[in-house]
């Protein structure tokens, strides 16, 4: 039993000398994915994240950006009368249309059938920037009577 044991250390021992002989001046690499690298990727996301959430925010704030109609129907002016509902002047062709829009639902208030052509150059600005609620009820008392 000695003798084999013997000869087994005798047999191994080269293996013993190559496995602990190690490359003089090897260093492993860095691993590619550490506590910082990923804190420092996911706090980048994070502000990508935040800056798009409030150039969005913005966008929608100021209105920058809005469709503007160029078409058959043409957005003339908005008020808000309430936290979601809105009273909009539409112009189609010839017609334009005093609507009450709310969620869920779009009704007619007033129907005017008068073309922008007829109406003084200076008339439609004052109308759409200050004079737009004061004409409102305007119409709307004439509709009532």
């Amino acid at each position: 039993m000695l003798i084999r044991t013997l000869i087994l250390f005798a047999l191994a021992a080269p293996l013993w000398v190559h496995a602990e002989t190690s490359q003089l001046g090897y260093t492993p690499p860095a691993p590619i994915f550490t506590t910082e690298n990923m804190l420092q990727i996911v706090s980048s996301l994070f502000l990508v994240l935040i800056v798009i959430g409030g150039l969005a925010w913005i966008l929608k704030r100021f209105g920058i950006g809005t469709a503007t109609s160029s078409g058959p129907i043409k957005v003339i002016a908005t008020a808000g009368v309430g936290q979601r509902e809105r009273v909009v002047l539409v112009e189609i062709e010839n017609t334009r249309l005093v609507l009450g829009v709310a969620p869920g639902r779009v009704n007619i208030l007033h129907c005017l059938n008068e073309s922008s052509d007829k109406l003084p150059s200076g008339h439609l600005s004052e109308l759409t920037t200050h004079e737009f609620p004061g004409k409102l009820d305007q119409s709307i008392k004439k509709a009532n009577d």
